[in-house]
């Protein structure tokens, strides 16, 4: 069998019919869907077409794909009932947080009912004030101390005895009594003090005594629980850390909102009530009222609050009170409203301000949560008696009370920041312009009041903001050394005119003041601080002469000194919001002072970042990049994050800078002046050298420079032209050397080679072709695909099969044999792979395909003005004998294998490669050679010796033979498989 000489059948390709061919407007490889319509099955695109056919009664067969769609219903990512309405993500960073953060967080936090600012309600009210949870964290991180806490409890061990002195109660009624004397009654000697804590210690503390609670309470110790919620209360109390006092009130108060919530779970597992008919006891529903609560449940209820009534120090009694005010739910309707009146009046009898604000806020919180009412009066009235003793704040005996503990009356005032921002947040959620204009008048009346300016700032919508900016302009002007600090005011105020865009009218001047008050600023602090967010302000409403003008000051403060190394991330965000709000992106890259600013940056890591803002910024502009200087601009700050690339440098980085500078690469555009744009890509290649990303899109570019001059041409080269693309193949082949991986330079090898042929450049695409052949045996095993290492063979395949097509039209050189790039071609695959790969035996079937169609006198495509080896050969005998050799010595190494096949036991891989075999003699050999036809039919009949040929696959080829048996010789064939 070894012996058979291969000759190729002679086909006519001009007889040959091509398919119809038409526009689409669907991919041909997008997925269809298949839906079923009363019986009969209908196509759309959209999912996988299923191949299954209906059943012998003609009904249609149940179509099931691997990409079908579930059932919503068992959904994972729709069903959010477990989630509590929130994403996946949201829930799991939940679990993580600590358990104050959980039960702060949970559905029973005071705060919960409240959605984000601007965002509709299905309650009562339209708007809802910002969540407490985000308030909350931002409280802990900002309000810290390093000075040394306590605690007083007698529920943890440790610390100092401390004798706790009961006034004397007085004649009170037995019931009363009694419930003083156990509220009072703590073990002698248990109360003790804890001292010299640091801020972490405490706060570890302050979670026992939450768990403390919690386990009293599940262990049916309510009165325990109780006092532990007291003393908790207590320590809001002592201001002796006083900046610790804010992070301090967020700590007690979740506490306390774990009590209330205790308490009203269990309230409403004791109202349980029978329905007629029923001995299963039925919970309330979430919308119960107190009709339908059991007067058990009532009673306990009561003395719940009879009980927190008889607390004797007041703090403590108002802040156990609000903890579980959610609970007169049981008892009436009509008790929210003045229970929240009379709590803000009780509140007046705190001296403190500081402590009274801050229960003023507690208030709002659960009065918010009660959700009774959208005008919140109660609020309003906190707020007007926090104006009602908002003079003690400045009063010379707590000015000498800050000098002993060394605190700044800024720092003083900005304790009651978050309060009083949530106070009138509450107040003004529903608020009309009419209570701004009332709260501005009453402001306007005290002394001192940036610290009622700022709150209103914060808090109002930026829109009634807005249509008022000269009127807090001037008020903010007048705010001079009143103890809050005008750089903030000036910093809020810019916040809400940049959410919201003052008149027209009003925007010069606005400006115009706060750039004078800006430029008085010699603090780098405040002057970065103030000019952040005026910055992001004038970008928006002005031209690209003010920016600069502002930039040039940025400058020219930051420079002495080298304060600009402070200043790092406030400098980030300008770049940052200049980006964001630019639509003229080659005035920003030409003005004096932008790039200036972007070498303020010295840190490399921070530049970098700062750079990719830029790039990431122009690239949403869309259009071609022609003008040199912008071109310069972004060359420069390209070469910056280039630069930063080294062998540490992690790959998404890379990749990410990649992207990016190819980018703008893709974007460069000289028009028709071609040599200009392949003298940037060479200058780009030089400039980025560490990318390969960058060195593949410039390859790709200059191939389609290379066309692109082809078109202009219409394929007649002049001289100049076919100088020009012989030196974008140049480029090309110097370039594609540099790259690591071996699969990408085979494919731009190729490519390259196919646009050289492509422009006549022969010589060229002869060099790509042998270095790509040179390269074929180092492809590697294994290669990165989406992060996972895979075989190779499948892509090799692939590529040497896309080769094969390539080699058709290729001319043979005069200074080489027949067929030489072939010859090549095969020697990298027997080097490739190993001898007995099956992988190699299907190559050497795409191989004969190949040299069949060679052998033609006319082939089947062309390359435009390149002679292929049918025109210089002519069908001449001696070429068609030695292709027919080369053909000879590949069916022999088949042959060699099936053997091997078959001694090994693979039938399965025989059988297949037997069937793939007899295919191409039946289609590409002359089979009135007897011994081509004998090999035919062994291999017929090798193939199905062991039934592992799909019907599917045998069929239509008997039907092939079948249609072409008027030729003797295929008649016989046809006779003897049938047999």
């Amino acid at each position: 069998m070894t012996d058979i000489e291969w000759v190729a059948r002679s086909v006519d390709y001009g007889s040959v019919k091509v398919p119809f061919m038409e526009e689409v407007t669907d991919h041909p490889l997008k997925p269809v869907i298949v839906t079923m319509m009363d019986g009969r099955s209908g196509i759309k695109r959209g999912a996988l077409r299923s191949t299954s056919t209906g059943s012998s009664t003609g009904t249609p067969t149940p179509i099931h794909t691997p990409f079908q769609v579930p059932n919503p219903l068992t959904d994972p990512l729709l069903n959010h009932s477990s989630l509590d309405g929130s994403d996946p993500l949201t829930q799991f960073a939940r679990e993580d947080l600590d358990p104050l953060s959980k039960m702060a967080a949970d559905e029973w936090d005071y705060s919960s009912n409240a959605a984000a600012v601007g965002k509709k309600s299905k309650d009562t009210m339209d708007e809802l004030v910002q969540p407490w949870l985000a308030r909350r964290t931002a409280i802990l991180n900002k309000y810290t101390t390093s000075e040394k806490l306590s605690i007083v409890t007698s529920f943890l061990p440790g610390g100092e005895k401390v004798i706790v002195k009961v006034q004397p109660s007085g004649t009170l009624v037995d019931k009363v009594r009694t419930r003083l004397e156990q509220l009072d009654d703590f073990e002698e000697g248990s109360v003790r003090q804890m001292m010299d804590l640091s801020q972490q210690e405490y706060t570890v503390r302050i979670e026992q005594l939450n768990n403390e609670l919690v386990q009293a309470w599940h262990s049916d110790q309510r009165v325990k629980a109780l006092k532990i919620a007291i003393q908790c209360a207590k320590l809001l109390v002592d201001t002796s850390v006083i900046t610790f006092y804010p992070s301090k009130f967020v700590l007690i108060t979740d506490i306390l909102d774990t009590f209330g919530k205790l308490v009203y779970e269990r309230l409403k597992r004791k109202a349980e009530y029978y329905k007629p008919g029923s001995k299963v006891p039925t919970s309330l529903p979430d919308n119960f009222t107190p009709d339908i609560v059991t007067e058990v449940a009532k009673e306990i209820c009561r003395n719940w609050f009879y009980k927190i009534a008889s607390i004797r120090e007041l703090v403590p009694r108002l802040y156990v009170e609000m903890a579980i005010i959610k609970s007169y739910r049981f008892l009436t309707t009509s008790e929210f409203s003045t229970a929240l009146l009379r709590i803000t009046r009780m509140i007046r009898g705190i001296g403190n301000p500081l402590i009274a604000v801050y229960a003023r806020c507690y208030l709002c919180r659960v009065g918010l949560a009660l959700n009774q009412s959208s005008d919140f009066e109660f609020a309003k009235e906190n707020f007007y008696d926090f104006l009602a003793v908002y003079g003690q704040l400045f009063s010379q005996s707590l000015s000498y009370d800050l000098n002993g503990q060394s605190i700044s009356l800024h720092t003083y005032l900005s304790l009651y920041t978050p309060a009083l921002d949530w106070i009138m947040e509450v107040m003004a959620t529903t608020a009309s312009e009419n209570l701004l204009d009332e709260i501005l008048s009453r402001s306007k009346q005290q002394a001192n009041s940036g610290l009622l300016l700022n709150s209103i700032l914060a808090t109002f919508k930026p829109a009634y903001i807005a249509a008022r900016s000269m009127e807090f302009v001037n008020l903010i002007a007048g705010c001079e050394d009143d103890g809050f600090p005008q750089y903030l005011l000036y910093r809020s105020l810019g916040e809400c005119l940049v959410e919201e865009a003052p008149p027209k009218n009003d925007c010069r001047p606005v400006l115009n003041t706060v750039w004078q008050y800006v430029l008085g600023l010699k603090d780098p602090a405040k002057f970065m601080h103030c000019s952040e967010i005026w910055i992001q302000f004038t970008v928006i409403h002005f031209s690209m002469h003010e920016l600069n003008l502002f930039l040039g000051e940025v400058i020219s403060h930051l420079s002495p000194n080298r304060a600009f190394e402070h200043y790092y991330s406030q400098l980030q965000t300008i770049v940052e919001k200049i980006v964001a709000h630019t639509q003229d992106f080659e005035s920003l890259l030409t003005m004096e002072n932008f790039l200036p600013l972007i070498d303020l940056f010295h840190k490399e890591s921070i530049k970098v970042e700062v750079c990719k803002t830029v790039i990431e910024g122009f690239s949403t502009q869309s259009g071609p990049i022609t003008d040199p200087i912008i071109i310069s601009a972004l060359m420069f700050i390209s070469r910056i994050m280039h630069d930063s690339v080294s062998a540490l440098t992690v790959d998404d980085e890379k990749r990410q800078i990649g992207n990016l500078i190819c980018g703008l690469v893709q974007r460069v555009d000289y028009g028709r002046d071609f040599e200009k744009q392949l003298s940037f890509y060479a200058e780009a290649r030089a400039a980025f050298p560490n990318l390969d990303s960058v060195h593949i899109q410039l390859v790709q570019c200059v191939n389609r420079l290379s066309v692109d001059t082809r078109k202009i041409v219409r394929g007649h080269h002049t001289r100049r032209t076919s100088a020009f693309v012989r030196a974008c193949a140049a480029f090309c082949f110097i370039t594609i050397p540099s790259l690591t991986l071996v699969h990408t330079r085979l494919q731009l090898y190729l490519l390259s080679g196919q646009v050289a042929l492509l422009n006549q450049c022969l010589g060229q695409a002869d060099a790509c072709f042998k270095a790509a052949l040179s390269l074929v045996p180092e492809m590697p095993k294994t290669i990165d695909i989406d992060g996972r290492q895979k075989s190779s063979e499948p892509y090799l395949v692939s590529y040497l099969s896309n080769f094969l097509s390539t080699l058709l039209v290729v001319p043979d050189s005069p200074e080489h044999g027949v067929l030489y790039l072939m010859r090549g071609l095969l020697n990298a695959v027997q080097r490739c792979f190993e001898q007995n790969a099956t992988t190699k035996f299907y190559l050497y079937l795409r191989v004969l395909d190949l040299l069949s169609t060679v052998t033609q006198e006319t082939y089947p495509y062309h390359v435009d003005k390149v002679d292929s080896n049918d025109k210089l050969y002519g069908s001449d005998k001696k070429f068609i004998g030695e292709v027919n050799k080369i053909c000879s010595k590949v069916l022999e190494e088949i042959l060699n294998h099936l053997k091997y096949l078959g001694s090994t036991d693979q039938l399965d891989k025989q059988s297949a490669l037997a069937f793939e075999l007899f295919d191409r003699i039946i289609t590409r050999a002359d089979l009135q050679d007897s011994a081509l036809a004998t090999i035919a039919v062994n291999l017929w009949n090798l193939s199905h010796r062991h039934g592992s040929i799909d019907p599917k696959l045998s069929i239509p080829t008997i039907h092939y033979i079948t249609r072409r048996s008027h030729q003797p010789h295929f008649a016989d064939i046809l006779r003897k498989i049938k047999k």
